[in-house]
């Protein structure tokens, strides 16, 4: 009979241990969790906040004593591991609640610790009312600040994943909220282009951005808190959440002997395996590699977690298993707009130093003529040698999740971006058009690829010389370019285009934008087809605009 010992509970402890009883029936599974709650939905917490999922109980997915019925575990919460000793197999257990220290042997250990809510080393960072958002008790004492002490204000640090969440349902409870965010945008998995749409939406819904800000200190204030800013700003707030990124929980493993990367991350082999004998890591602690590039990295999402705990609980049990990389696939919502992404980012890209090439599309979310369709962008990134996919991300209301998934899964298996004109997606109207988004992304990249298109970028718009060496042509109607424009591009809608000829010289580049990108690509084939040397603005006026509001 097999003994198994696993240190931490949530999404990676808890899934090994139950895929190890529904392997085998007869092992032995211990489960130490350190805090009370040992399988809860951590990525539910700012949605309790917020009061859209309204009962606290749904929070614990599992209990100890529903474990137990269902799949024989032994479950011990509030037990924290605090030693291995890998020769004797063996870890070292003290009882939180009692204080008492025992001693467990094990034929096989699986670390799932997870990481911990980084505090930075700036002042006031530990007084009572700067909170961390990890587990149950920490939005306990979010909401006894909202419902016993009438919190009215709140700044949070950091605009990653949680600060955004938590923001957005501070603001719905009614607080006046502020994120200071050191980057020029939220969301690192986005390229600021992409961000920008969230920026107006945080705006839009009352909270307040302070972009490329850094936080000096914090200190208490006429019974409140001020948050100090590195452009000089006092915020006033009755409490702040520090949500500035996670470290990996590893000083029981580096204590043990166990390899651990550059920041901390545990070392895993392909089979999730440490460097000791029968020692498995999973989870937000381990070091990763990049499924797009092959690099080390470290991605803390819970969907790979859930995966790893799967697999290292075959690989216990003798299986083979092999963890081939994680791609950082996600989605967050931010108010009435959703904002998904997998793989590499143009930022990411370029600090590895990998070429690429990329497109934008703007459609509709579902078939336009269908009522309620929104607008949705969708940016891809591919290597401009071969093809491959490299990246993807997508900013709109309900549809974006479906659309990166499907980019993901390519990705995934090795697509090439032209791969995407030919996928066969499911189509009705109120669901997607007969030519999908991920289709139309395809179509362009195809287009590039053959040299049928050239493009130029938001990026690239202000740097183009405005003195007669090129020809600006904006193909909007009217009454769009009397409503926005870009300076030095002359207005000639593009169903007037072939009677106005005379006022493009054809010995001139080109240079052409419509409101998304597609009437300027129908422009630059009718002038192409003529013999003109011409270029399309990616992504249109709308990315344009978006990306100079930031």
């Amino acid at each position: 009979m097999t003994k198994i010992v696993i240190v931490g509970g949530v999404a990676g402890g808890a899934s090994a241990a139950t895929r190890a009883r529904r392997l085998d029936e007869r092992a032995q599974i211990v489960l130490f969790e350190r805090g009370p709650y040992v399988s809860f939905a951590n990525c539910g917490l700012p949605y309790y906040v917020g009061n859209v999922i309204k009962e606290r109980a749904k929070l614990a997915v599992q209990t100890p004593g529903s474990l137990h019925a269902r799949f024989d575990l032994d479950v011990r919460v509030s037990s924290e591991v605090v030693a291995i000793d890998a020769d004797a197999h063996e870890v070292t257990v003290r009882n939180l609640q009692t204080g008492e220290s025992y001693t467990e042997t094990y034929d096989k250990l699986l670390l799932s610790p997870g990481a911990e809510p980084m505090r930075p080393p700036l002042p006031g960072a530990d007084l009572d009312r700067v909170l961390t958002v990890r587990g149950i008790p920490d939005v306990d004492r979010i909401t006894n600040l909202l419902t016993q002490r009438s919190a009215k204000r709140c700044v949070v640090i950091g605009g990653g994943f949680i600060g955004i969440e938590m923001a957005e349902n501070l603001c719905e409870r009614g607080l006046d909220t502020t994120v200071v965010e050191m980057a020029s945008h939220v969301i690192k998995s986005l390229d600021a282009d992409m961000a920008a749409d969230l920026h107006q939406e945080l705006r839009k819904n009352g909270v307040a951005l302070r972009l490329g800000t850094g936080v000096t200190a914090i200190r208490e204030a006429d019974g409140a808190l001020e948050v100090l800013t590195s452009d000089g700003e006092a915020l006033p707030c009755d409490f702040a959440i520090l949500a500035v990124g996670v470290r990996p929980e590893s000083t029981l493993a580096q204590a043990a002997g166990i390899a651990c990367g550059p920041r901390g991350h545990i070392l895993v082999d392909d089979h999730l395996r440490t460097n000791l004998p029968d020692v498995y890591a999973v989870g937000d602690a381990i070091q990763v590699v990049d499924f797009v590039t092959g690099a080390d990295t470290a991605i803390p999402l819970a969907g790979p977690a859930n995966r790893q705990g799967r697999m290292a609980a075959e690989n216990m049990l003798g299986g083979d298993c092999r963890y081939t990389g994680t791609q950082g696939s996600s989605v967050v919502k931010v108010f009435s707009l959703c904002a998904a992404s997998t793989g590499l980012t143009e930022e990411a890209a370029r600090a590895q130093g990998i070429t690429y090439d990329k497109t934008y599309l703007t459609q509709g979310h579902h078939a336009g003529y269908y009522p309620g369709a929104r607008m949705m962008g969708l940016k891809i990134l591919w290597d401009p040698q071969s093809g491959k996919l490299l990246g993807a991300q997508a900013v709109g209301p309900e549809g974006v999740d479906k659309r990166i998934d499907v980019v993901a899964t390519a990705i995934r298996f090795g697509a090439d971006v032209r791969d995407l004109a030919s996928l066969e997606l499911c189509y009705a109207p109120p669901f997607g058009s007969a030519k999908d988004p991920v289709n139309m992304a395809g179509f362009v990249a195809e287009n590039v690829l053959s040299g049928k298109l050239q493009q130029f970028f938001p990026e690239d718009v202000d740097d183009l010389p405005r003195d007669g060496s090129l020809t600006l042509v904006d193909v909007r109607t009217p009454g769009e370019h009397a409503r926005g424009a870009i300076d030095g591009f002359v207005n000639i809608p593009v169903d007037d285009l072939r009677a106005r000829l005379d006022e493009i010289p054809a010995d001139k580049p080109v240079y052409l934008h419509c409101k998304s990108g597609q009437r300027s690509y129908i422009a630059c084939r009718i002038l192409t087809g003529l013999g003109y040397d011409c270029h399309n603005l990616a992504g249109g006026y709308d990315r344009y605009s978006a990306a100079k509001r930031g």
